[in-house]
């Protein structure tokens, strides 16, 4: 909301001097956030000139330009005239205008123009002479600003332009725009006067609300006012769409009349473009009130008027030319039969009443719009109008009567109608819901200590109604705010107006003895332990298109039926939620290779949605209302599983090349590893076994299990396939793992031990088995078959070649024994290793070889 400064003062007695800096710093101290402070943007030598001499010169490509002599006075240092080339023709020898000298910076929309002396059309041209569209204060760029014209008939203006005059403030372009961000709370700051109000509450300034006195002047509804008929059959949380309809019709209208440059210049400054008498008149009150208004041409309107939703089928062309499918949501101004829709009930009107050139007799709207159905309506058909901004944020419903008033008193008096006596005024709206609040309240949420007489006289000065009864406080809250709907809304504004800067900053003291739960210290120790080898961490939008299922080889259908479809997606081209993090982590991989990154280990930890049977539709409620257990149990059993996964990728040099040798890229042992070394990190032993699963390679593909089978995810090389689908680099190796099983497991697996003093004792032991035998199953059964002695197995050689039958290898392991109680002798050692031997061969036919 942009706020001129002068527009403001007829509002509230602002200072003098004040500037539109501390203007903002006293704005900013009752919870409204400055944006920015605007001026007419011209900065350097602006001065009045008066033309000497005007000579045309036609140019050889048609163009005539003028040369001429500009008598600045002494602006120029000099005091000689200056030369210009002009290329417009509205003006004459003797005409003042207005004339930016060397130096002199102009804002244009391609940003700032420094204007300086250069040669051209053969002449050297020191200045320009500047069109109202240069200096940003109207659209006019067809011929230059003739001051002589401009204030024709004010005498006294005209006496003291003399050549040499500061230009910047004789055009108000010193005129300071103060502007501020209104939060969706504060609705009826979206005008001068809910601005104006705030100021007083902050400064003590004196506020002059300008609807009491237009209210008083505004007729009351009489019996031969235009019809109009509220008919809404369906009503959005049981409020109707439209409380309150206020028509008032001015004949006569000559709307080619100008707007009168006061209002044009206060609508520009405010952010609109000035457009035409009816349309200004409507603008201006809206920004001045907070009362959005909208013109009809009276002679387009059949006998009546009726407010109600939108039919199943229904369309309207608006006045952006768009022909609109309608919602039944949609609130509709329609006419009498309601036949015919007349506009988007507070969004935009439609191009059939449009106010034109052969216009003569305007109906004023002036209504009071549901701030849900409006801000449904203006979202679903992406009309973010100036009017949908106010009603979506709650309008004063008090107000309807007094904004037309003034926007008939405009029209009659600059645009020459008649008013017409008869008035329609319909509908009631609710009056406000009291709000009860403790007298201590404010002092118990704030921590600051307000005195009762204090808390009811800041409620009274913002137009809360109070009354007392003991120590509770009954409030009425004023018309223009609809959010204060409780107690604590009524808490923030007595923190408001005394003053934030009173609350006092203490630092919280943490409870001790919480600390990080078990789940948090094992994301940490993923994050930090992958973050050690090497791998950058990564978020990705958890959202997906179906064709990325396709492209990762999986199961569309199967995966369609997991997966969540969003009702209102941020992108149409991805409205499902993913199933699994390397659908989208592997964007992360595609988009740092294609910006010049060769060698790429990324990782993401995040949730993933895994919807079992159908999507369920959860309840909704009204908000402000705590929810019964029912429902919130209908909620949570709505919401599917989302389970936390972590996911890595590899691409590129695993080992990097340089002067100490080749390097080697990353292949499927790379992420085996990462797997086994975040098992070691979080004390769970996790094994490998293959497998041939999507989006893997179907002989690079690794399945990870805990030791009681639970299979944790998988990780392998990617299928080429999938690597030529998403752009990936070739012999890509990624991995998925369900963190949340990794979390279960971990819980209590850290165990102290005493350590041993004792000796330890190897014994290496051969056995061949079928090639298909993986040797995590033969490792598995020796662990089984050694019992609690063994401290170690490992893997140290695989031997496939003549000595062995076809479709046979051999295993060799070294076991380590080791006893907390003794040393153990080379019979019990080799008891032991016959056992582990015996189970390997029991479970996995081994033999020793």
């Amino acid at each position: 909301m942009r706020v001129p400064v002068d527009w403001l003062r007829e509002y509230v007695a602002v200072p003098a001097d004040a500037t539109g800096a501390q203007i903002a710093a006293d704005l900013v101290r009752v919870g409204l956030e400055e944006e920015g402070l605007h001026t007419g943007g011209v900065t350097g030598p602006l001065v009045v000139g008066r033309v000497l001499t005007r000579e045309p010169e036609p140019q050889k490509n048609g163009k005539t330009i003028n040369w001429c002599t500009v008598d600045v006075g002494d602006a120029n240092g000099t005091g000689e005239p200056q030369g210009i080339v002009c290329g417009a023709h509205n003006f004459d020898v003797g005409d003042l205008v207005v004339v930016i000298l060397p130096g002199g910076v102009l804002q244009t929309p391609q940003g700032p123009l420094e204007v300086s002396a250069r040669k051209t059309y053969g002449h050297v041209s020191a200045g320009m002479i500047c069109s109202e569209r240069e200096l940003g204060i109207g659209d006019d760029h067809d011929g230059i600003l003739v001051l002589t014209r401009r204030f024709a008939g004010d005498d006294e203006t005209l006496a003291r332009l003399e050549p040499g005059t500061d230009a910047i403030p004789l055009l108000g372009l010193d005129r300071e725009t103060v502007e501020i961000n209104v939060t969706p709370d504060r609705g009826y700051c979206f005008s001068i006067r809910g601005v104006a109000r705030e100021y007083s509450h902050s400064t003590g300034a004196e506020f002059t609300d300008p609807a009491l006195d237009l209210a008083a002047r505004a007729p009351a509804a009489t019996e031969g006012g235009f019809p109009v008929t509220l008919a809404d059959d369906a009503p959005i949380r049981g409020h109707d769409g439209c409380d309150r309809y206020v028509a008032r019709i001015v004949r006569g209208i000559d709307v080619t009349a100008p707007t009168p440059r006061w209002m044009a210049t206060r609508l520009t400054e405010a952010g609109m473009r000035p457009i035409s008498l009816p349309v200004d008149v409507t603008n201006y009150v809206m920004l001045g009130l907070g009362q959005p208004l909208h013109a009809f041409d009276v002679s387009t309107l059949r006998d009546g008027i009726t407010v109600r939703r939108a039919r199943a089928g229904e369309r309207i062309t608006t006045l952006d030319d768009v022909d609109r499918a309608l919602d039944t949501e949609d609130l509709l101004i329609t006419d009498s039969g309601g036949e015919r829709a007349l506009a988007i009930a507070g969004v935009m009107g439609g191009a059939d009443t449009e106010v034109g050139p052969e216009t003569t007799d305007v109906l004023i709207e002036a209504a009071h719009f549901d701030a849900v159905s409006i801000a449904r309506s203006a979202r679903r058909h992406k009309l973010p109008s100036e009017a949908s901004r106010r009603f979506e944020r709650g309008v004063d419903p008090q107000l309807a009567a007094a904004a037309a008033q003034l926007a008939v008193d405009l029209l009659v008096k600059h645009g020459g109608g008649v008013a017409d006596d008869e008035v329609t005024d319909v509908g009631s709206p609710a009056p406000m819901a009291p709000v009860a609040m403790d007298l201590g309240f404010p002092t118990r949420i704030v921590g600051v200590e307000y005195p009762a007489d204090e808390v009811v006289s800041i409620l009274e000065s913002i137009g809360c109604e109070v009354s007392r009864d003991g120590e509770v406080l009954t409030v009425v809250p004023p018309s223009w705010r609809p959010d204060l709907t409780t107690a604590e809304d009524l808490v923030e504004e007595v923190a408001r107006i005394d003053g934030y800067d009173r609350i006092p900053s203490v630092l919280p003291t943490p409870p001790g003895g919480a600390g990080l739960t078990h789940a948090q210290r094992v994301r940490r120790v993923v994050a930090n332990t992958l973050a050690g080898q090497g791998l950058s961490e990564v978020w990705s939008a958890p959202f997906v298109a179906e064709e990325r299922y396709a492209a990762l080889g999986l199961d569309v259908p199967a995966e369609l039926a997991r997966s969540v479809r969003l009702a209102n997606p941020l992108s149409d081209e991805q409205p499902l939620m993913r199933t699994r993090l390397l659908a989208t982590l592997v964007d992360s991989v595609r988009r740092n290779v294609s910006r010049g990154a060769r060698d790429v280990g990324l990782f993401e930890i995040g949730l993933v949605v895994d919807l079992k049977g159908e999507q369920q539709a959860a309840p909704t409620e009204d908000v402000g209302v705590r929810p019964s257990d029912e429902v919130l149990a209908a909620i949570t059993a709505a919401v599917p599983a989302q389970p936390r996964h972590v996911a890595f990728a590899l691409a590129g040099e695993r080992d990097r090349a340089g002067w100490w040798g080749g390097g080697r890229g990353a292949d499927v042992t790379d992420v085996i590893e990462l797997a086994r070394v975040l098992g070691e990190a979080l004390a769970v032993r996790v094994t490998t076994v293959t497998d041939s699963v999507a989006p893997f390679h179907p002989g690079r593909c690794a399945r990870v299990a805990l030791d009681d089978g639970t299979v944790v995810g998988h990780v392998g090389e990617l299928h080429p396939k999938v690597v030529a689908a998403l752009g990936l680099p070739a012999r890509t190796v990624a991995g998925e793992l369900d963190l949340d099983l990794l979390t279960t497991a971990a819980e209590g697996a850290v165990q102290a031990q005493t350590l041993a003093t004792f000796p330890v004792a190897q014994s290496d032991v051969a056995l061949v088995v079928d090639e298909a035998v993986t040797a995590a199953e033969v490792e598995s059964a020796l662990r089984s078959g050694a019992g609690e002695s063994l401290e170690s197995v490992t893997l140290f050689d695989v031997y496939r070649g003549d000595q062995l039958d076809a479709g046979k290898k051999s295993l060799a392991y070294r076991l380590a024994f080791r006893s907390a109680d003794r040393t153990l002798t080379t019979d019990e050692v080799s008891a032991l290793r016959d056992a582990a031997v015996a189970e390997a061969g029991r479970r996995s036919g081994a033999v020793q070889r």
